[in-house]
């Protein structure tokens, strides 16, 4: 049986369009692993993935995925229809994405010039974008010595948390363990365990 409470043929009956869905995921399985290969992206099992992400890994970091792992690229795969695949990117040699099991993503951008760190069953709506830089310097001078020098920490996401549709996550951020980001949300600050943040910043709304 499904989550849902019914099983897979009821669901195909109920909602005819994820019989075409999950057959397209099943034909593009094979260039989508040989992309993950390509990358030097160990594949996990029991993995989900409805279209191909773009993965700019540079070859001194480290992508490591967990188990489970559902990944909605294709706009027909979710009702948010992302406006863009799912982007995991390192932006320098030690920089590191670190996602754990049983974690979900539509049309997410991960992108890591130092440590992007997700733990388990961590969901993220659609467009949604969590960035550990700025890419480029804040000032003038900064940005005509070293264009794509922009400072960079670590963001840690713990646990059950979940980030809505078009929420940024910023550098530096430590989001708690069974969080909610509310959509829209720009995260500059750490997000206190079983809270709701909203807003631009965001700031605490409610207890969970």
């Amino acid at each position: 049986m499904s989550p849902e409470g019914y099983d897979a043929w009821t669901k195909v009956r109920n909602m005819p369009w994820t019989a075409r869905l999950e057959l397209r995921r099943r034909l593009a399985w094979p260039l989508v692993r040989a992309q993950f290969a390509w990358h030097g992206i160990a594949w996990g099992t029991g993995w989900k993935i409805f279209g191909r992400p773009i993965i700019q890994r540079h070859r001194g970091s480290q992508i490591a995925l967990g188990n489970g792992l559902t990944l909605r690229s294709w706009p027909r795969s979710n009702p948010l229809a992302p406006t863009a695949p799912v982007v995991l990117s390192t932006r320098r040699a030690d920089a590191a994405i670190e996602v754990g099991t049983d974690c979900g993503f539509t049309g997410t951008t991960l992108v890591a010039a130092d440590r992007i760190t997700i733990g388990d069953r961590v969901l993220v709506g659609g467009n949604a974008s969590i960035v550990d830089f700025d890419f480029h310097p804040l000032t003038p001078e900064g940005r005509a010595e070293a264009i794509n020098a922009g400072a960079a920490a670590p963001i840690v996401i713990g646990d059950d948390v979940f980030v809505g549709m078009d929420a940024l996550v910023m550098k530096g951020v430590t989001v708690g363990k069974g969080a909610v980001v509310g959509a829209g949300s720009v995260v500059t600050q750490d997000v206190p365990s079983r809270t709701v943040v909203a807003g631009n910043p965001a700031t605490v709304v409610r207890e969970l």
